[in-house]
């Protein structure tokens, strides 16, 4: 047996990014920022960042673009994928992505949380590329 799974909770950097395949599909882009606060041996205090591309499709995308903004805090699962594409410049660039499997606001208006449609995180990676913000 083999997983394949990840568990994100973060705030959105910028507003996504909605596009589609030339298939029709929707896809949506964005990134998740995590932070990790830790004291070291000599007491001082660190914070780090990482941030986390996300790809959100078909109906999960379309609902990621309606309501996420920038600085939302948000649930992302998804499995973890690696891929390469080639950029404007005619280089090959390569790219890690959470391909989402599911999304939740955690602060809603309202106060309460909602799940967003699940998606099968099987998007096509016949996509422009080109034009993704990471």
């Amino acid at each position: 047996m083999t997983m394949n799974k990840m568990i994100i909770i973060g705030n959105l950097g910028s507003d996504p990014e909605m596009r589609y395949t030339p298939g029709g599909q929707a896809v949506t882009s964005f990134r998740v920022a995590t932070n990790y606060r830790y004291t070291t041996a000599d007491g001082e205090r660190r914070d780090e960042t990482e941030w986390f591309s996300i790809a959100a499709w078909g109906r999960l995308a379309e609902t990621c673009n309606q309501y996420l903004t920038k600085g939302k805090k948000v649930y992302v699962e998804g499995r973890l994928r690696s891929r390469s594409y080639e950029a404007r410049d005619g280089e090959t660039r390569f790219v890690m992505e959470v391909n989402a499997t599911e999304v939740r606001f955690l602060d809603p208006a309202g106060g309460r949380s909602e799940d967003f449609p699940r998606g099968d995180g099987d998007g096509e990676s016949g996509m422009d590329v080109d034009n993704l913000p990471f």
